[in-house]
């Protein structure tokens, strides 16, 4: 008799489609069962709420954890930044699998980079954390830029600039990466212009605690690398305090000497969305070996950067 199917529970958007689809793949491989998708729709999917306004965190996840809590579906796949920081006591974080491009990318008119946007160009984004780094970066350049709220999936932003209703928009590399629309981007944004938010680029396998056997079989398709470096990301965001919808980005990436990798550097960044006050911070350590270890680099990191006043720049949720 053949194993009956595992169920995937994913968001219906094209990009949560296609993350799922991947990861459903590795699993039929891994396992050699067949896998199911099961669309479940999300608060954050239906309400045309900006993100910060709703809550931000969790909205996109709350739907999916409940089934599988309620035993609808089997697993379910986030991408890892829309995930809560805080632990959930039935669930696992089963996999981490290996990350895609976490850098922000820019999709402007004309194939302009972010250099050739004209003075006062209209960029569209959601995020806090894209406003504050977009506009103190134009500021550092002697340049103004104005940063409107948009909502919406990738095919609805980057519509906003073939319709000529704003002069560019920012999105993450990965999301187009996986949709298979990285022929959009006219400029791929350094890290050290903008940091991403913690987690971007990663995808998060979660199922039962309960489920012990699927958690096992699930944590083949882990990346130790990329799970050390989002946990320290993570511990960040966490010990500021912040949900997504906070401006605060991240990222740690390994330091390597030729072929020999040595440490994991994670930077991080605070700021008022208008760019005007930003701090920004970098801490280097052993390559965590641990969640512990990898916990305790985000927090050092989050220590220094609210003893140079991060806390006072995340209560502006001027949107």
């Amino acid at each position: 008799m053949t194993e009956k199917a595992l169920r995937l529970g994913t968001r219906r958007s094209k990009l949560a489609m296609a993350q799922s689809g991947h990861v459903a793949d590795a699993v039929r491989q891994l396992t050699g069962r067949q896998v199911e998708l099961v669309e479940i729709t999300t608060y954050g999917d239906t309400s045309r709420e900006h993100l910060a306004q709703i809550g931000g965190t969790g909205v996109f996840v709350v739907a999916l954890r409940e089934a599988l809590l309620r035993g609808d579906v089997d697993f379910a796949v986030h991408s890892l930044k829309d995930l809560p920081t805080a632990e959930h006591p039935d669930l696992v974080l089963a996999a981490i699998p290996a990350r895609e491009d976490a850098r922000d990318v820019l999709v402007a008119r004309d194939g302009l980079t972010f250099e050739q946007l004209p003075d006062g160009a209209r960029v569209g984004t959601g995020s806090p954390r894209r406003m504050a780094q977009l506009n103190a970066y134009a500021r550092s350049h002697g340049r103004t830029i104005e940063t409107v709220p948009i909502r919406g999936n990738i095919d609805t932003r980057v519509g906003y600039v073939t319709k000529g209703e704003l002069d560019a928009v920012v999105l993450a590399a990965a999301g187009l990466n996986r949709i298979g629309r990285s022929d959009v981007v006219t400029d791929f944004l350094s890290v050290d212009t903008v940091l991403p938010a913690p987690g971007q680029g990663a995808l998060a396998i979660e199922c039962t605690a309960a489920n012990a056997g699927l958690a096992a079989t699930l944590a083949e398709l882990d990346d130790p690398v990329t799970r050390a470096a989002v946990t320290a990301e993570r511990s960040l965001l966490a010990a500021l305090e912040a949900g997504c919808s906070a401006p605060v980005g991240a990222l740690a990436d390994l330091l390597a000497d030729g072929q020999v990798v040595h440490e994991m550097r994670l930077r991080g960044v605070v700021g008022t969305t208008d760019g005007s006050s930003l701090v920004q911070l970098s801490t280097t350590g052993p390559v965590p070996t641990s969640h512990d270890e990898a916990m305790a680099l985000g927090r050092e990191l989050a220590d220094e950067m609210l003893a140079k006043g991060a806390a006072g720049l995340m209560g502006e949720r001027a949107l």
